[in-house]
């Protein structure tokens, strides 16, 4: 496994689930995005939940969650093409040898269903925290926005998912961009959401960086490419093109969370814009 800094890190495979085609990439026609990835007979294209784990002297931290059970036996497992054959949560952090007792730290980018709603599992009990001795860590201002979602988002923000955390006592409220952890930095970005956080993970050698939302796939690059889910897509033109530049600029190594074919690539400015170059799994950093 690729180690940054004092961290070895590893890709976390939860599963897959599909969204519809037209609404992943909002004023794009059909003609242009089915060419890079081919919806199925109800328009959804195929997306991964891939999230990340950090093992560190004493901290095992985990960047996001993927679904989980969240829609265990709801019309919505069929909606959005719920697949856990794959792959779920605790079977992969298992694979590695990591119990969910053993997470010391959740980072949630966002609170819409499919980054965080593996952070709380039914019981007979009702839901609870999946990770019992973990902190979860999001930003303050998302989550006062996700306690009172708008019409369009509505959807996405789940009580059930979100309410266990802070009933369990587990929930640390961050104020913008800071350093976290030693070599582990978060940073605000508005567009697709109100302060949602993307991680970056970095030594004098390699920077890694969570993308999360700001960039869904590696087929986002371009400016007007955009998620109709974005509530200001306007800002998250601006934000990615900042943020691209940068990342050409200071050679970072970008981790896609919902690419179904790519982990990890670095863009790089061509003749033909923002282009992603040497894709590949995260062992291969």
């Amino acid at each position: 496994m690729p180690d940054i800094g004092p961290y070895s890190l590893y890709s976390i495979e939860t599963g897959r689930f599909g969204l519809d085609g037209g609404a992943m990439f909002g004023i794009v026609p059909k003609p242009l995005w089915s060419k890079r990835i081919a919806p199925d007979e109800s328009n959804r294209i195929p997306l991964h939940m891939r999230c990340l784990l950090l093992e560190g002297p004493n901290r095992l931290i985990l960047v996001d969650t993927g679904i989980g059970d969240v829609f265990a036996g709801t019309k919505y497992e069929d909606i959005y093409a719920v697949d856990h054959e794959y792959a779920t949560l605790e079977g992969s952090l298992s694979e590695h040898g990591v119990s969910a007792g053993e997470v010391t730290d959740v980072i949630l980018t966002h609170l819409h269903f499919d980054h965080c709603g593996g952070a709380t599992r039914a019981t007979e009990d009702g839901r609870k925290v999946r990770f019992p001795n973990a902190t979860y860590h999001v930003q303050k201002e998302h989550w006062q926005w996700a306690q009172d979602p708008n019409p369009k988002e509505q959807g996405s923000f789940l009580r059930r998912a979100l309410a266990p955390i802070n009933d369990a006592g587990r929930l640390h409220l961050l104020e913008g961009g800071q350093t976290l952890f030693p070599g582990i930095t978060v940073e605000c970005v508005h567009g697709h959401t109100q302060a949602q956080q993307i991680v970056r993970v970095s030594d004098p050698d390699t920077t890694l960086v969570f993308v999360a939302d700001l960039l869904p796939t590696t087929h986002h690059l371009a400016p007007t490419w955009t998620m109709a889910y974005d509530v200001r897509p306007l800002q998250t033109m601006e934000e990615k093109g900042a943020f691209l530049r940068r990342a050409v600029n200071e050679e970072w190594n970008l981790f896609f969370e919902h690419d179904p074919d790519v982990a990890v690539g670095c863009p790089r400015e061509t003749d033909r814009g923002m282009q992603i170059e040497d894709p590949r799994p995260l062992p291969d950093l």
